[in-house]
């Protein structure tokens, strides 16, 4: 079919029929996701009917993933990636490497060479950070600690994949051993500045851009015009991500990342983020749908087998490497299973790898289409990976000693020091979480001299709180184990600030059995959850915007002279 407007006629098309599969979608309780990538099958060369422009298919897409990793910069500030770099770094890039040489050997194994087998392999260890953000987002528990954790886990492999595609075309010919571009000095050379190119470009945006880039956010926002702040905003996105492209030779991908993270270090970068939010989502969904478009349905057919190979990797294999990493580093079952349920999937750069690859003529078309089955597939199965987290929770703890060989308690961290003083075990306030809230609450608790214990499962946070003389356990505080080593038997509060309402109630349980006198706070976060916990008693709740609007009411009825002091 031709059509005398192809940009428009995709769009029309795409987006129409995105909206009707990902209602569908939806309804019968799967992904939207699923919807738009259904889409995408539906208008691919592969099926009949309309077929649409795969090359402004591709474009689309290209702006997509720069305005995804933009949202993805906005909400992660460096110092939060800092804060979980022990777990998240070493973490992620073992990860990798346990699921690339499992993918890869298993490639080989079907007579794949070196070089197919690897990309194939690299294609399969990373997960998509636009899945995993709206899992936690629906979740609720994305400003959590597992939250963070798995942010930080997720953009320390797009970073590696950022770097894999910058380094993969110079060494293309020595992966598919055809003996070109294998000169020793050459390919040093040409790595030696491709990595100075990354890392100027890198340098100067969190050196210079960090500076000017809010400074211009707040020229703008001064002019009080909302659409030359969008504007801005999106303009700053994409000419950031267009530059680093061409002056530097980095991906779309990383230059738009890295415009998210200068312009979040602006007091308007929560604005920044409302405001290119419809954008942002509007091309995320022309992103999935034109991954639609490159998938061959075929394949289903004609290698079933290898299909559920690779399904079985993504949501098996790369998930136990992850859990059993992050258990290795001494983290709570929940920590593990949060992170490996979110990383049981894979998106956006396995498909940019396998083009990539197939462009460089180290994967084959059957590759491709064995990468986009595992991709559908795996993300329309990630919900229910989410949903078996609780059940197997609750089956591993049942057996009690299995779960504590898998939460090491002999971790010097899950326990009080035997100095500990007796004023922090009698009588104290046991504080669950120390996020944003949970620091103001300790800094007050502090400057009032009354102890306190914090339970809490960043365990580079409980180090760093250890140092400063304030007692604090690591762990998950719905694990029964950790509200004990807090002394929660003899507290006289139990103050809870962590975004999750499930555990919560469980915690909340666990010190009442322990304590039945402790009184307990607990921080909501919707009208819903208030009410929840209402109907089950569980103490003093608190809303943040009920507390906002009685602070501010407060304000204005002190200053009107109506408030009997």
């Amino acid at each position: 079919m031709l059509h005398s407007s192809p940009l428009i006629t995709t769009l029309a098309v795409a987006l129409g029929l995105a909206l009707a599969l990902g209602f569908l979608a939806e309804r019968i309780k799967l992904p939207a996701l699923v919807g738009y990538l259904l889409a995408g099958i539906l208008i691919s060369p592969s099926t009949p009917g309309f077929v649409a422009d795969i090359e402004i298919a591709r474009q689309l897409a290209e702006i997509g993933i720069m305005l995804l990793m933009f949202g993805v910069g906005l909400h992660l500030s460096l110092e939060e990636l800092l804060a979980v770099r022990k777990i998240a770094l070493p973490g992620a890039v073992l990860q990798i490497a346990i699921t690339t040489s499992l993918s890869t050997s298993i490639a080989i194994a079907w007579g794949w060479e070196l070089g197919n087998a690897m990309v194939f392999g690299l294609t399969l260890s990373v997960a998509s950070t636009v899945v995993l953000l709206k899992a936690l987002e629906t979740r609720s528990i994305l400003d959590s600690v597992n939250g963070r954790i798995a942010v930080g886990w997720i953009v320390v492999e797009d970073i590696t994949m950022v770097l894999v595609l910058v380094f993969l075309p110079p060494l293309a010919g020595w992966l598919d051993g055809d003996g070109t571009n294998t000169q020793g000095l050459e390919l040093g050379w040409t790595l030696g500045i491709t990595l100075t190119k990354v890392t100027v470009f890198a340098a100067l945006m969190l050196i210079v851009g960090r500076r000017f880039f809010p400074w211009l956010l707040w020229q703008v926002a001064d002019t009080g015009s909302r659409e030359l702040f969008t504007l801005c905003v999106v303009a700053a996105a994409v000419s950031i991500a267009y530059g680093a492209t061409t002056l530097f030779g980095v991906s779309f991908a990383l230059g738009a990342f890295f415009a998210g993270m200068v312009l979040r270090e602006s007091e308007l970068s929560h604005r920044a983020a409302a405001e290119s939010l419809p954008l942002r989502d509007a091309f995320a969904v022309l992103f999935f749908v034109s991954v639609g478009v490159l998938f061959d349905p075929i394949i289903l057919i004609e290698q079933p087998l290898k299909v559920l190979t690779v399904v079985a990797i993504i949501i098996i294999g790369k998930p136990l490497a992850a859990a059993t990493l992050i258990l290795a580093f001494r983290y709570p079952l929940n920590t593990a299973f949060t992170i490996s349920a979110g990383l049981a999937q894979i998106g956006e750069f396995s498909f940019i790898l396998a083009g990539l690859g197939v462009s460089l003529g180290l994967l084959t078309m059957e590759g491709q289409s064995l990468i986009l089955a595992g991709a559908i597939t795996s993300i329309a199965l990630n919900p229910m990976v989410f949903k078996a987290i609780k059940p197997l929770q609750r089956w591993l703890r049942s057996r009690s000693v299995l779960a504590r060989v898998l939460e090491k308690p002999s971790d010097p961290l899950a326990e009080l020091p035997m100095s500990t003083e007796q004023k922090y075990l009698s009588k104290q306030v046991v504080l669950v979480g120390y996020g944003r809230i949970g620091r103001r609450i300790g800094k007050i608790l502090t400057e009032r001299r009354i102890p306190y214990v914090v339970a809490e499962q960043n365990r580079e946070l409980v180090e760093a709180l250890r140092k400063q003389g304030i007692p604090a356990v690591s762990g998950d505080a719905s694990d029964s184990a950790v509200l004990i080593q807090a002394h929660i038997a003899r507290a006289k509060i139990l103050m809870i600030t962590i975004p999750d309402t499930f555990n919560a109630r469980q915690m909340i349980k666990t010190a009442r059995a322990l304590n039945p006198k402790i009184e307990t706070v607990i921080r909501a976060y919707s009208e819903e959850e208030t009410m929840l916990l209402e109907q089950e008693g569980a103490g003093k709740i608190f809303l943040g915007e009920n507390e906002l609007a009685t602070s501010m009411a407060l304000h204005v009825l002190e200053q009107l002279g109506k408030v009997k002091h």
